[in-house]
């Protein structure tokens, strides 16, 4: 593992400025062999920065999260023939459907873990950190 320091500026209720220093990591995760949706779990644990003593929910103190072997991936069940993934266009009738066999490996586990973390400010930025080759 490697590790990267950042520095983040916090500015709590009684507006004195605190900063925080950031030491991230690096993980590499090798998906042969393992199951969708425990291997997101692993990863959006380690994106959000829960494994750490020091996690506050409202600080981005997470770790860089890397996956190989993405193909190799298992998906359980009838998942892959029967599991509709939904997007809307905005308009009327604008309801777009595709099946997980549609779907690249990659995108199958971006989508899972993206559903994992919690929908904030915070998102893109932990997303960001999720390399997967």
């Amino acid at each position: 593992m490697t590790t990267v320091d950042k520095k983040i500026t916090v500015k709590p209720a009684n507006n004195l400025k605190k900063v925080v220093k950031v030491e991230r990591a690096k993980l590499v995760i090798d998906a042969d062999g393992q199951i969708l949706g425990r291997l997101a779990t692993q990863i959006a644990t380690w994106l959000q920065g829960k494994h750490k003593a020091s996690y506050q929910t409202y600080l981005d103190l997470g770790d860089y999260v890397e996956v190989t072997n993405v193909a190799k991936m298992k998906v359980s069940g009838k998942k892959m023939t029967d599991k509709p993934y939904y997007h809307h266009s905005g308009y009327p009738g604008g309801l777009k459907t595709k099946l997980m066999k549609e779907l690249t490996p990659a995108q199958q586990l971006i989508h899972a873990v993206h559903n994992m973390i919690p929908k904030n400010k915070l998102q893109t930025a932990r997303m960001k950190r999720l390399k997967i080759t």
